[in-house]
C-alpha cells in the first residue's frame, strides 16, 4: 500500500504523459497479437491454396502492423521514461526539502549514512520501479488476456495448457517474491551501513593514520562488505533459478502443444496455421509472463524504498517557521546606519531526546542591544545548546526566547538568518574557492566587501600568498587549509553576511594567542554597535565583554563582568585558576 500510494501521489502531475503511455501500450499489444493472426492466414489461406496474392496482401499488413508496433514501443517507452525521470526528480526534491526541515536531533537520528542512502539509492529504485512498471505492466496483463482470448478463438481444446501453464507460473512467482522481500530489506540496511561506515572513514581518515588503525578500519569495512555480498549473492542465486525455471515452464508447454497438437493436425481437427498461431499465442501468454516476473521482482526492493522514503517524508517537522515574517522593533544608534539587536531568554529548559537530564534548566538572560556577552563553562554545560537554540536548529522543552521583544518563533526562515549569523564550533567550508565560500550568505558581495571582511578576520594575509588569492580552490570540508585559517575563512563569511547578532561558538580554539587577540580587537572596532554572543574556553577571549554568563551543569550559577565574577563566583574562579594566575588575570 505505501507503494502503491507514493507513486500514485507522485505521478499525480503527470498523468496525461501516463495516459499516452497507455494508449501507445495498447496499441503494441495490439499489434503484438495481431500479427499471429495474419500469420495463420498466409499459412492457412495463401500458401494452403497456393494464392501468391493473398500472401503478400497479408504480408504487406503483417510489415504494416511491425512498423506500427515499432513506432508505439518507442513512444511508449520515451513518455515512460520521461514520467520516470519526473517522478525521480520530485522525490529527490521533496526529500531533500524535508530533511532541510528537520531539527538537528532529528537528522542524527536517521544518520547521515542512511539519509543518504534514502535520497539516491532508495528514490532510484522507486524511480525504476516507475519505468519499468509503465513499460511492461500496462501491456503484460493486455497481451496476456488478450493472448489468452485468442489462442481460445483457434483452438478451445486446448485451454487445458493456457490454465496449467498459468497456474504454474503464478504459483512459481509467488514462491520467489516470498523469499525476496525480507532479502531486499536487509540488502538495502546494509547499504545504509557500508555508506555510514565509509562516510565515517573518509571524513576521520586523518585520526586513522595518526593512530595507524588502518588495517582495523579496512577489516571493519570488509565485514560490511562481505554482509552486503552475502545477501546478493543470496537475491542472484534465486533470480539464478527463476529465469530457468520460468523458460522450462514455456518449453514444456509448447512442447505439450506440438505433441498433442501433431495429432489433432493428421486428424484433420485444426489446421497448421491455426496450431502455429496458438503457439505463438501461447509464447505471447509465458512471454507476457517472463516480462512481468522481471517488473515483480522489482517490487520488493521497491516495497522497502518507499517505507525507508515515507518513513523520513512522514515524521513531524519540530521547528515550524511562519511564512509571514514578523515586523522587527528596531534600536537605532546614532553613529551606526545599522540597527541593533536584543535577546532574551525566559525560563527556557531543554532536554535532548531519550536523555535522563536537561542540558538546559531554567535558564534566564538577558543581552542588550550592543552588547558584547560570553559564555563560558565546562564541557557539556549547555553552551552550544543556548546559541542552537537561538539560531532554531531545536525549539525548546520550555520557556521562551524574544528577539527584541517577540517570541524567536514568530520570525521566517529567511528573516531568522538575516538577522542572526553564526560560526558553528567545527566551521564547515563547501567546495569551491574563497570567494565563493565569503559569498555563501551574501552572493552580491563585491571583493573589496571580501577583502574587507577577511582583514577584519585576521585572514587576509594567508588568502593574499595563495596562488588565486580569493579564486583560489577550498575543498569540501575545507580540507585543504588548516584548523586556524578554517575558522577565520567562517569568521569572515559571517561578516560578509552582516547580520545584527553574532553568534560565535568558541570560534577562536585553533588560533594562537597573537592571533586570537589582533582578531579579538578587529572585532570590537568593526562590531561595536552589533550585539555579540561569544562562547569561549579561554578566559582571555572574554575579559572585555560586558556581560558573562558562567554556566554549570546547564544552569546560570554566575553573571557579571570579568572582574564581578572573579571576585564573587567560585565556579569563574576555578575557571581561570586552571588557565591564568589571578593576578595575570587582573
Amino acid at each position: 500500500m505505501i507503494l502503491l500510494r507514493t507513486i500514485w501521489q507522485y505521478t499525480r502531475p503527470y498523468r496525461l504523459w501516463i495516459l499516452l503511455t497507455i494508449f501507445l501500450q495498447l496499441v503494441t499489444a495490439a499489434a503484438a497479437l495481431w500479427i499471429p493472426t495474419l500469420n495463420a492466414k498466409i499459412i492457412d489461406v495463401g500458401i494452403a491454396t497456393g494464392n501468391t496474392q493473398l500472401v503478400w496482401h497479408y504480408g504487406l499488413q503483417m510489415l504494416a502492423t511491425c512498423l506500427l508496433q515499432i513506432i508505439a514501443a518507442v513512444g511508449a517507452a520515451y513518455s515512460a521514461a520521461r514520467t520516470a525521470m519526473s517522478v525521480g526528480a520530485d522525490l529527490r526534491d521533496d526529500i531533500y526539502h524535508k530533511v532541510l526541515d528537520l531539527s538537528s536531533p532529528q537528522v542524527h537520528q536517521f544518520g547521515a549514512g542512511t539519509l543518504i542512502t534514502r535520497s539516491t539509492n532508495d528514490i532510484q529504485q522507486l524511480q525504476s520501479m516507475v519505468l519499468y512498471g509503465l513499460k511492461i505492466l500496462v501491456i503484460v496483463p493486455l497481451t496476456a488476456i488478450g493472448g489468452i482470448v485468442l489462442a481460445l478463438r483457434q483452438d478451445l481444446q486446448f485451454s487445458w495448457v493456457i490454465m496449467i501453464s498459468c497456474c504454474l507460473v503464478f504459483c512459481t512467482l509467488l514462491f520467489f517474491f516470498i523469499k525476496l522481500v525480507p532479502l531486499f530489506g536487509q540488502m538495502q540496511e546494509r547499504i545504509d551501513a557500508i555508506n555510514e561506515i565509509l562516510r565515517e572513514q573518509i571524513m576521520g581518515i586523518r585520526v586513522v593514520r595518526a593512530f595507524v588503525r588502518e588495517n582495523l578500519e579496512t577489516n571493519r569495512y570488509q565485514e560490511t562488505n562481505q554482509k552486503i555480498t552475502d545477501i546478493s549473492v543470496k537475491i542472484g542465486n534465486y533470480f539464478v533459478l527463476l529465469f530457468p525455471v520460468l523458460s522450462s515452464l514455456t518449453g514444456l508447454a509448447i512442447t505439450a502443444v506440438l505433441y498433442f497438437g501433431a495429432f489433432r493436425v493428421a486428424s484433420g481437427d485444426i489446421a497448421v496455421g491455426a496450431l502455429t498461431a496458438f503457439m505463438q499465442y501461447l509464447g505471447e501468454i509465458i512471454g507476457a509472463a517472463l516480462m512481468g516476473t522481471f517488473v515483480l521482482m522489482m517490487v520488493p526492493r521497491a516495497v522497502v524504498c518507499a517505507k525507508r522514503f515515507s518513513q523520513v517524508m512522514s515524521t513531524p517537522v519540530q521547528v515550524v517557521f511562519p511564512e509571514q515574517a514578523s515586523p522587527l522593533a528596531t534600536y537605532p544608534c546614532s553613529d551606526s546606519p545599522t540597527p541593533n539587536i536584543s535577546l532574551e531568554f525566559r525560563n527556557v529548559t531543554h532536554r535532548f531526546s531519550g536523555a535522563e537530564l536537561p542540558v538546559l534548566s531554567e535558564v534566564t538572560f538577558q543581552i542588550k542591544p550592543g552588547t558584547t556577552t560570553a559564555i563560558i563553562g565546562s564541557t557539556g554545560a549547555g553552551k552550544s545548546t543556548i546559541l542552537n537554540l537561538i539560531l532554531r536548529s531545536f525549539d525548546p522543552c520550555s520557556g521562551e526566547i524574544y528577539l527584541n521583544g517577540q517570541p524567536l518563533t514568530n520570525f521566517s526562515r529567511s528573516q531568522l538568518a538575516q538577522e542572526v549569523g553564526a560560526v558553528p564550533q567545527k566551521p564547515y567550508l563547501f567546495s569551491g574557492t574563497v570567494a565563493s565560500n565569503l559569498r555563501f550568505a551574501q552572493p552580491d558581495a563585491t571583493d573589496e566587501e571580501l577583502w574587507q571582511a577577511l582583514e577584519i578576520a585576521q585572514a587576509a594575509d594567508f588568502v593574499r600568498k595563495m596562488p588565486e588569492q580569493l579564486a583560489s580552490p577550498i575543498a569540501q570540508g575545507g580540507t585543504n587549509v588548516s584548523g586556524g585559517q578554517r575558522q577565520r575563512l567562517a569568521i569572515a563569511r559571517l561578516l560578509v553576511a552582516k547580520p545584527r547578532l553574532y553568534l560565535l561558538d568558541d570560534s577562536f580554539s585553533a588560533l594562537d594567542m597573537a592571533t586570537d587577540a589582533q582578531l579579538r580587537a578587529a572585532l570590537k572596532q568593526h562590531l561595536k554597535n552589533s550585539s555579540l554572543i561569544v562562547v569561549a574556553q579561554r578566559v582571555s577571549s572574554i575579559m572585555d565583554a560586558e556581560q558573562i554568563l558562567v554556566l554549570d551543569d546547564g544552569k546560570i550559577v554566575g553573571r557579571g563582568t570579568h572582574l564581578e565574577l572573579l571576585a564573587t563566583n567560585a565556579v569563574y574562579q576555578e575557571i581561570v585558576q586552571s588557565q591564568l594566575t589571578v593576578g595575570g588575570a587582573q
